[in-house]
Parts: structure tokens; C-alpha cells; sequence
């Protein structure tokens, strides 16, 4: 049977699993709900608003979801990780609290205006609870986003009697990794949120709804879309380069490098072998790997074996999670960069005098928005699990092992919740999927177009 230590990570990795893909949506998608806001007080058309008003609701939905996820979320630092918070509560503790402050009051306070208040307020007073909201969406990711930061790469504090006291602010707040952690998460929250939209705006075409406002969506998904992913490239080679100055054995594990050497190669696939020590069908380019984080084609990376000590004591994470999620990651993001890139190359050929219209898509390329739909969670997650399991088997890096954290609940009483916990998930997912789908048809008047199937019935007025 597993003990208390690995089902507790499982829960909490179940529950922040499930937890960050609604963050994920909100923060970009009330940015997005801003600029369809104001581009209906300027040009006056009603696509715009008919796009707010479906949009709004899925934003509704996805912060109600992220909030109840997070509130039980956070209950298990002290039922399941009390040595979490009599470690470094003297810094989590307050950071949670700005939080809550600064952020999720703001959003509580003006939301209802956000989703009601259209024709039942001055349109400059429903526009400034709009922009209140996602700036308070913003910050409540900008406070998380430190304090993961800090657990990574943990500065201004010092330690008495085992007990973590700040002795700089700034520097805890503004940690080595912070800046690129956050410019890092907020394009991915705004490239979850266009391939979302675009997902669903072509769905919509799929099925015959031929709308001012799914032409406007779509557009804006794929241009949004195609200009976050180049940035995101270059912010992650940023943070890529950060991680590998603070936290080597993060970057050994996810470039699956054993030895400290020069030269090393890019591996597209390997199995990691950590009993023998090696990886197994390895398929890579040579010197690849050095030329990307050093920027050096003979340049030096960290070896995994640098962190074993001479006892035989790990140190570095466990390596096939990080290396497989790293590369789903990436072949996430280049999968995103080709649909969008492609989107905006068949909108701007034009034919027949069509220049920029949707018109000029091709039929496979509204398939693959619909694949590609819901491919900034697959990203999220695949990088969320790269960073957080490259952290092990610190819970604060080089302060706090994450075993030494763990509480002495029963293994059964821990076992049966994280059942409890994933059952309920796995139905919120598919209800809240089934509900966005729902919505798409219902805002979908036209009859389907012949040669698209009728994924899902109409459902009846």
C-alpha cells in the first residue's frame, strides 16, 4: 500500500490539476472581455456585444469553478502539509493574504455589474467594472505566481530555529524567478483562451452558424493566437535560461542529461532509466540541447548525476515526468504556432476579392481549431507539472524537503478523499465541456452546412 507522503502529493496534484485550468481561462479571458467591450462603445456593432454576452458567461462559469477548487485547495496545507506553513507561513501566510486583498475582493465586489449590469448601469460605469475585474483576475495570479515563484527560487528571508522570517519584501517578492514565471503564465493564459475561443467559434461555423459575431472570433482568436505564441517562445527561452542558472537539475531532468558535458544533443524522444542511470532509444540532435540553453553549440549542461550524493542521496527530480511533460509541452506550443499561423496565412491570401475573411479557411482548418480547442490546458498542465515536479524533492527550494512537510493523516482517510476528490472532478469536467457545448449550439441559429456533420443535436428553443 502507498503511504501517506505519495497520496498526499497525489491529492494535491489531482486538486491543483484541476484548479488551474479555470485560473488559466479568467485571467486572459477578462482582458479579452474588455477589448470586445470597448470595440462595441467605439464602432457601435452589435457582433461585439453578442460576443461579450456569450463570452461573459463562460467566464462565470470558469471563475465560479476556480474559486471552490481553490478554497479546498487550500485546506490541505493544513490537513495534509501542516510542516508547509510552520516552516514558511511567515511568508506564504501574508502573500495568500494580499491575495485575497487585493485581488479576490475586487473581482467579488464588481462582478455582479460585469455580468448583469449592461443595461442596467451607465455603459462607462459597466465598462470600469470590466476592466476592475480582469485587473483583479490579474493580480490574484500575480500574488500565486510569487509565492510559487519564491518556493522556487526563495530570497530575501532568513532562518531561525527552522522557522523562515522575511528580512527583505521586495526581494521575496520579486524572486530571481518571478518576473519570467509570471510573463511566462500569462501568455499561456492567453493562448489557452484563444485556441478556446477559436475552438468554439469554429464548432459554431461547424454547425452552421454563420454570425457577424463567429466572424469576429475567429479572427481574433487566430490573430491573438498568432501573436502570443512567437512571445511565448521567446519568454520561455528567458525563463528556460533562469531555470537553468537557479535550479540545474531541473533542466538536467528535462533535457534527460546524465553526465555534465559540452556539446550535449537536443533528445526528441529517450525513456529515462533512472535505476540504470541512462536513457534508453534515445532520438535526438546533436548539440542541439547546449546551443538552446547556452546559446553555445559546445556549450556545458548540468548532469543529473552532479546531484546524488556520495550516500546515494537523490537530489534531483524524478526524471521521466519532467522530460515527458517538457516535451508535451513544446509540442504543444509548435502545434499551436502552425494552426495559427496557418489561419492567418489563408486569411490574408483572399480569393474572389475576400481579403481577411473567414470565407478563405479551408474545411480541415476549422476541424483542427476544434481539436486544438482545448490545447492550452493540455500545455498548462504539461508545464505546470515540468516546473513543479522539477522542484522535487524540495517544497521550497533548498529550505524545505517536501517530505519533512507532510502531515500524519491515515494513508485509508487520505486514499478515500483523493477517490472522493477525482470522482467529483471528473464530473465537473465533463459538465462544465458539455455546458460550454451547449451554449455553442444554442447561440448557433443557422442549420448545418452540408459536408459538416452535425456533431451534437440542436437543443430546442
Amino acid at each position: 500500500m502507498m503511504d501517506a507522503f505519495i497520496l498526499s502529493r497525489m491529492q494535491f496534484a489531482a486538486n491543483i490539476s484541476f484548479h488551474i485550468l479555470f485560473p488559466t481561462i479568467t485571467i486572459a479571458l477578462s482582458w479579452v472581455l474588455l477589448y470586445f467591450k470597448v470595440r462595441h462603445t467605439m464602432t457601435g456593432a452589435e457582433y461585439w456585444r453578442a460576443a461579450y454576452m456569450f463570452w461573459v458567461k463562460v467566464f462565470a462559469l470558469s471563475f465560479g469553478l476556480g474559486v471552490v477548487t481553490g478554497v479546498t485547495m487550500s485546506f490541505q496545507f493544513g490537513t495534509n502539509w501542516p510542516g508547509f506553513m510552520e516552516t514558511v507561513g511567515n511568508i506564504a501566510g501574508p502573500l495568500l493574504a494580499y491575495e485575497v486583498l487585493t485581488a479576490f475582493f475586487l473581482e467579488a465586489a464588481f462582478l455582479g455589474i460585469m455580468l448583469f449590469g449592461w443595461s442596467r448601469v451607465p455603459n462607462w460605469l459597466h465598462t470600469t467594472a470590466t476592466f476592475l475585474v480582469a485587473f483583479g483576475t490579474l493580480m490574484s495570479g500575480f500574488w500565486i505566481l510569487t509565492l510559487s515563484s519564491w518556493m522556487h527560487t526563495p530570497a530575501g528571508f532568513e532562518m531561525r530555529d527552522g522557522v523562515a522570517h522575511a528580512t527583505n519584501w521586495l526581494e521575496i517578492i520579486f524572486s530571481p524567478s518571478m518576473p519570467y514565471r509570471l510573463v511566462h503564465t500569462i501568455l499561456a493564459s492567453g493562448l489557452t483562451v484563444a485556441f478556446l475561443i477559436l475552438g468554439f467559434s469554429a464548432y459554431r461555423w461547424l454547425i452552421g452558424d454563420r454570425s457577424s459575431e463567429v466572424k469576429a472570433t475567429l479572427k481574433f482568436s487566430i490573430f491573438l493566437a498568432a501573436a502570443l505564441i512567437p512571445a511565448q517562445i521567446v519568454v520561455g527561452d528567458k525563463h528556460g535560461l533562469n531555470t537553468l542558472e537557479y535550479q540545474p537539475q531541473k533542466v538536467a531532468a528535462m533535457e534527460g542529461n546524465w553526465e555534465t558535458q559540452e556539446g550535449v544533443p537536443l533528445l526528441l524522444f529517450a525513456i529515462p532509466d533512472e535505476d540504470a542511470r541512462e536513457n534508453r532509444f534515445e532520438i535526438g540532435i546533436p548539440r542541439l540541447a547546449s546551443l538552446i540553453l547556452t546559446h553555445d553549440l559546445d556549450g556545458e549542461v548540468p548532469g543529473l548525476n552532479d546531484f546524488v550524493t556520495e550516500d546515494g542521496e537523490v537530489l534531483h527530480p524524478p526524471v521521466a515526468p519532467v522530460f515527458f511533460a517538457f516535451r508535451i509541452m513544446v509540442g504543444t506550443g509548435v502545434a499551436m504556432l502552425l494552426l495559427s499561423w496557418i489561419g492567418v496565412a489563408y486569411l490574408g491570401l483572399g480569393r474572389k476579392g475576400r481579403r481577411w475573411s473567414v470565407e478563405n479557411l479551408p474545411k480541415p482548418f476549422f476541424f483542427g481549431a476544434v481539436a486544438m480547442g482545448f490545447s492550452g490546458w493540455v500545455a498548462t498542465l504539461a508545464g505546470w507539472y515540468t516546473t513543479e515536479i522539477g522542484r522535487q524533492p524540495w517544497l521550497v527550494d533548498g529550505v524545505v524537503l517536501t517530505e519533512a512537510a507532510v502531515g500524519d493523516v491515515p494513508p485509508p482517510v487520505v486514499a478515500s478523499s483523493l477517490v472522493i476528490y477525482i470522482a467529483v472532478y471528473g464530473i465537473l469536467l465533463v459538465a462544465y465541456i458539455a455546458v460550454l457545448t451547449f451554449m455553442a449550439h444554442k447561440a448557433a441559429k443557422a442549420e448545418p452546412v452540408a459536408g459538416f456533420p452535425k456533431l451534437l443535436p440542436v437543443p430546442a428553443e
